[in-house]
């Protein structure tokens, strides 16, 4: 039996299995890079192993390394968790090689399946050539791995040796491997995947459907089981393709198979040699512990000849430190507070579950993928995981860095998506409204009365103070309010027909139209959060070295500088949208464009620089009209 587990992988996926190895007594073995020696994952497991450096190729992806460790720390056995060496039938085979016991597929499952290109041509389905005009839309996308890295729809036939070289680059970084091909884009899509899992004796498990059609980048934001509105047809084609795949290549362990659903066709997609971050999902309906059953096929033992009968329905929506308003662009710093509403697991009603890899005072780096958690909602219906989760949500704590939380509400409360209308466009066209800011008016109030409450002065006074002017500024969409408060003998006073009932420095009651509403606060240096709303304080006046020129371009996110568009040097000649400068941040490249058509008058940025987020990396002057 294993008695030792060594987690090929990092944050919530190592923390997520874990737990069920404490909960079978199995001894933990976690890896680290240097950014992430103090990480959940790390504190949390029995053992832990340097990976000396910082990047992903010098750290996670290194095979040689892990498998050391794993030996050098007495684990008997690796779980690949998802990403990084999940999907490497090299890695899987040094793995067994070295004597341990792999948790996953044969290295002839992954070889068959991992790989996209080899994966079609095993389904009879062959990718395109020579791309023409008349074959657009075409997706370029990543032989290896998944989560939408590596993935680029290609619109302008000009456009794809860029997206080419691009989406090799990033699969290269992410997976190791930048093999990438080109296959038709059909729009107006659902994404449905069929969860399976095989023994080693013959069993093969169809553990029901997933929808994960909300989607930006190709990578998936909300997810949930069974996917709804399915015909009869399209969920028997999806299973019989599932277990073909499966049973054609001898596969064993849990796995994913994925198609795009259009028109009233299934077409097969890929095959997800791993378990996937959505799985649980598919727990919550089945009542089972994908972990544990991954386990006990590694340990050679025998599934049941058919699995649990799925029970109501479950959603789950992915928290990522990033700005949906801004490109989705990827966020790092301090996470101050993390705390979500759990549901009693087992409750008549269903459940709500948290699967991250962070804690309180915890820090999100630029190296890694930008996911903080999962939030899993369960119950009988799915009107009502839908309510549960967005409610969920709604009343959780997230103070640090900009999330995507305001965004996965919104989503979950659309009506295309409570219809179960929804499709992979869905963010293409309800982005605009999904992220309008939608500001409490009464926040900025509620800091400035929870500070005047934090440091209030003695003293008898007869007459009311002056007015208290306080600026805040709406984060991240930048705008600014001015409040005034004042001290009276009776307490603290606001205008506006408000009255304040309460303030203290956490916590702040007012009264508007005879209707109490309550603020909770809490700040941290010039940050405050109320409710859930993000603040930054003000100062009275503007520092003028703060100011920048006209034409500045700032890095949105804190990351490395990968290219530099050739021959751009200062006194160019640049076009507006014109790519200037490529940063990577999270596994993933941003692109950088000029702002307008002119004159590149200064240079800062150059390649492997690290920069944070702010950091100035060009100027363009804008030609006179």
């Amino acid at each position: 039996m294993i008695s030792s587990v060594l987690v090929a992988n990092r944050g919530e996926i190592a923390c997520r299995v874990f737990r069920t190895c404490r909960d079978l007594g199995i001894r933990t073995v976690a890896l680290h890079s240097d950014p992430d020696a103090g990480a959940l994952h790390v504190r949390e497991a029995d053992l832990a192993v340097r990976l000396p450096g910082a990047t992903p190729a010098e750290t996670y992806l290194r095979a040689d390394l892990v498998v050391k460790a794993a030996l050098d720390a007495g684990a008997d056995a690796v779980h690949p968790g998802y990403g990084f060496l999940s999907e490497n039938a090299a890695f899987a085979r040094a793995v067994t090689d070295a004597g341990l016991v792999w948790i996953g597929p044969p290295p002839e499952a992954i070889e068959a399946m991992a790989s996209k290109t080899r994966a079609k041509q095993l389904m009879g389905i062959a990718p395109l050539g020579e791309v023409t005009e008349g074959d657009l839309p075409v997706l370029v996308k990543a032989a290896a791995g998944g989560g939408g890295r590596g993935m680029r729809v290609v619109r302008e036939l000009a456009d794809l040796d860029s997206e080419l070289k691009a989406a090799r680059a990033e699969a290269l970084s992410a997976f190791g491997d930048g093999e990438v091909f080109v296959e038709p884009y059909l729009e107006g899509g659902r994404h449905v995947e069929v969860q399976v899992l095989a023994d080693s004796h013959g069993t093969v498990w169809l553990l029901g459907t997933r929808d994960c059609s909300l989607q930006r980048r190709h990578q998936k934001v909300i997810e949930e089981a069974p996917a709804p509105g399915l015909t009869p047809e399209v969920s028997a084609a999806v299973r019989e393709l599932a277990e073909r795949a499966v049973r054609a290549t001898g596969y064993v362990g849990a796995g994913t198979v994925e198609f795009l659903v259009a028109g009233g066709t299934a077409h097969f997609l890929e095959m997800n040699t791993r378990l996937q971050v959505e799985h649980p999902a598919t727990e919550a309906v089945f009542g089972i512990d994908l972990v544990a059953l991954q386990l006990r096929i590694a340990e050679g033992e025998t599934l049941d000849p058919e699995p649990p009968a799925p029970r109501g329905h479950a959603v789950e929506a992915r928290l990522y430190a990033e700005d949906p308003a801004a490109g989705f662009a990827p966020q790092a710093g301090t996470l101050h507070r993390l705390s979500v509403p759990e549901a009693r697991r087992g409750a008549a009603d269903g459940y709500c579950r948290l699967d991250t890899g962070y804690t309180d005072g915890d820090t999100i780096g630029v190296h890694y993928d930008a996911m903080l958690a999962k939030v899993v909602a369960h119950a009988p219906t799915r009107a009502a995981a839908i309510r549960a989760l967005a409610g969920t949500l709604e009343r959780a704590e997230v103070h640090g860095p900009v999330t995507n939380r305001d965004l996965l509400v919104r989503s979950l409360r659309h009506p295309e998506f409570t219809g179960g209308q929804m499709d992979t466009g869905f963010y293409e066209r309800h982005l605009a409204e999904l992220t309008a800011p939608e500001p409490d008016p009464y926040a900025p109030l509620a800091a400035a009365l929870a500070g005047a409450g934090a440091h209030r002065f003695g003293g008898f006074r007869n007459v009311p103070s002056q007015d208290q002017v306080q600026r805040y500024r709406t984060e991240p969409d930048g705008t600014e309010h001015e409040v005034r408060y004042r001290h009276t003998r009776d307490g603290l006073e606001a205008d506006d027909g408000v009255g304040v009932v309460h303030a203290s420095p956490r916590r702040v009651v007012l009264e508007v139209g005879g209707v109490q509403r309550k603020f909770a606060v809490s700040a941290y240096g010039d940050r405050v959060y109320v409710n859930g709303t993000a603040l930054t304080t003000l100062p009275r006046f503007t520092d003028p070295s703060e100011q920048r020129a006209p034409g500045s371009l700032l890095a949105p996110m804190p990351g490395t500088v990968v290219r530099v568009a050739e021959g751009l040097a200062e006194g160019a000649t640049v076009s507006a949208g014109q790519p200037l400068i490529w940063l990577e941040a999270m596994k993933m490249e941003h692109r950088i464009a000029s702002p307008a058509s002119g004159t590149l008058t200064a240079l800062h940025a150059a390649v492997g620089r690290q920069v944070e987020v702010g950091a100035l990396l060009a100027v363009v002057q804008e030609e006179a009209s």
